[in-house]
């Protein structure tokens, strides 16, 4: 009888697709290499150069957590089934929280559903009123949860944001609107807010949140809810909540598959227990390269909604140390146990992190490089639209490779350019030429600049990303095409 290893969402371009694979072997090891024996390009997303299994990728037996046993070494019988669960990607006036008054005739009316409920009562509904939660985030996931912790009466909501609302987002992002397109999304979440509930005070941080004024923020509310879309914020989210005892109401989607949790409780689990380090730049893509089906962080959401709202009730019994994932598709939940790690560095027994660090060096982000006033980068490895246009213009011989999948390619594209999706990559290079150079373009440049450095470690030297993708190019060279 065979073993089943569960894909993930982001390592199914690699498996043709396929959300399970069945494989054979005596340990968790020996599943792991027939697999990776059989899609070779996951052998750089689970293992590091040396063979060691990273760790930002995490295994589990049958649900059960393994990663403080010897992984590798742990024997398994047969009928078994392995889950692969990889890290998936203000300054305002000081404000004062509510005063623990009563109910108004007009909110008893409004929370009547609540007072009916004896876990709730009229002392919960004034839990909640005196209740503040900081969202990180006015996107996919901080609409929803804003919504629903504005109608439950809380009273205080935060909201860290420094973004402008665009076409793009109304797809999934509730709080804005068709008229809202333009506006910062702080004024038009605010504005929505008040509209659904005039007695929630709403407190807007227009700022990048950083390791400068993280912990400043957090100072003032009961929970944290991370609505971030990027780990270097996330990385610093969990540790700011860590650092200053707040609760952290955790989520993450990508394409049909969301995350949930409650991270960084007194004696629970935080983020770095999970995935103590992060992927390496561009090997996670983001919803903005892989996508996300519009409904989904409409519950993940809910869902740290809910957590937020059961911990200032102190009623239920949220998720800590449990990991709850989602695949809408299948629309299925599944529970996975999550321990917290006594080595952990920043929620450790012997915490080595005791203050905020710098989080873009913490994920290997590099500054973007120096640009010329011609508007050529100061980097061997990648081109600019514009120079791209001038050299095919010239005539000279270039290959652009296109590495989107086929929907994307159905969008837009560069005339004369090549598609072969960046999972079907490994087995299909012997398809391009080597006496021309190649031009990678994806969406952005993030999955093109992966394509690169798989081909220049197979051979091919002529490569150059394109910088900005195809996005930069309808910028600066095509803005006749559409974009997404």
């Amino acid at each position: 009888m065979a073993n089943t290893i569960h894909i993930p969402t982001p390592l199914r371009p690699f498996t043709d697709k396929q959300e399970s694979v069945e494989v054979t072997g005596a340990t968790v090891g020996e599943l792991l290499a027939d697999l990776t024996k059989r899609y070779d390009g996951l052998r750089k997303h689970l293992y590091t150069e040396e063979g060691k299994l990273r760790n930002f990728v995490n295994v589990y037996l049958n649900d059960e957590d393994i990663r403080y046993m010897q992984r590798e070494q742990t024997p398994v019988k047969p009928g078994d089934s392995l889950s692969i669960v990889p890290s998936v990607a203000g300054g305002a006036p000081t404000a004062v929280a509510p005063s623990p008054t009563d109910l108004s005739q007009d909110e008893i009316k409004r929370y009547s559903r609540h007072l009916i409920m004896p876990e709730v009562g009229m002392d919960g509904q004034r839990k909640l009123k005196t209740g503040s939660v900081l969202c990180i985030g006015a996107g996919g996931l901080g609409s929803p949860a804003a919504m629903y912790l504005a109608a439950a009466g809380l009273g205080r909501i935060g909201i860290v944001d420094f973004d402008v609302v665009d076409f793009s987002n109304l797809q999934r992002q509730l709080l804005h609107g068709t008229a809202d397109v333009g506006r910062t999304k702080l004024a038009s979440a605010k504005d929505r807010l008040h509209d659904l509930n005039p007695h929630v005070q709403i407190d807007t941080y227009e700022t990048s949140l950083s390791s400068e004024n993280a912990i400043k923020l957090f100072e003032p509310y009961d929970v944290i809810l991370d609505g971030t879309d990027n780990f270097p914020t996330r990385y610093l989210v969990n540790d700011a909540c860590v650092l200053t005892g707040k609760p952290n109401a955790y989520g993450s989607i990508f394409r049909f598959e969301g995350q949930a949790s409650v991270f960084a409780t007194k004696g629970g689990p935080c983020y770095r227990c999970l995935y103590p380090e992060p992927p390496p730049p561009g090997l996670v893509p983001s919803c903005a390269e892989g996508g996300v089906l519009g409904v989904l962080p409409g519950i993940i959401g809910v869902i740290q909604a809910t957590e937020s709202i059961k911990l200032i009730l102190g009623i239920g019994e949220p998720l800590i140390g449990r990991f709850l994932i989602y695949d809408a598709l299948k629309m299925k939940f599944r529970e996975l146990k999550l321990r917290r790690d006594p080595e952990c560095p920043v929620c450790g027994d012997h915490p080595t992190v005791t203050k905020l660090i710098d989080y873009e060096q913490f994920c290997g982000i590099r500054p973007e490089p120096h640009v010329e006033a011609t508007g050529a980068v100061m980097n061997e490895w990648e081109i600019t639209p514009v120079e791209l246009k001038q050299r095919m213009d010239k005539g000279d011989k270039v290959f652009v490779l296109d590495v989107r999948e086929p929907n994307e390619y159905q969008i837009n594209k560069i005339a004369g350019s090549t598609l072969i999706p960046l999972g079907e990559l490994p087995r299909r290079y012997q398809e391009l030429p080597k006496d021309v150079e190649i031009i990678t373009q994806c969406k952005m440049g993030g999955r093109s600049q992966k394509a690169l450095e798989f081909l220049r470690t197979v051979g091919f030297t002529k490569v150059k990303n394109l910088k900005g993708g195809i996005l930069g190019w309808i910028d600066t060279v095509d803005p006749t095409q559409p974009k997404y």
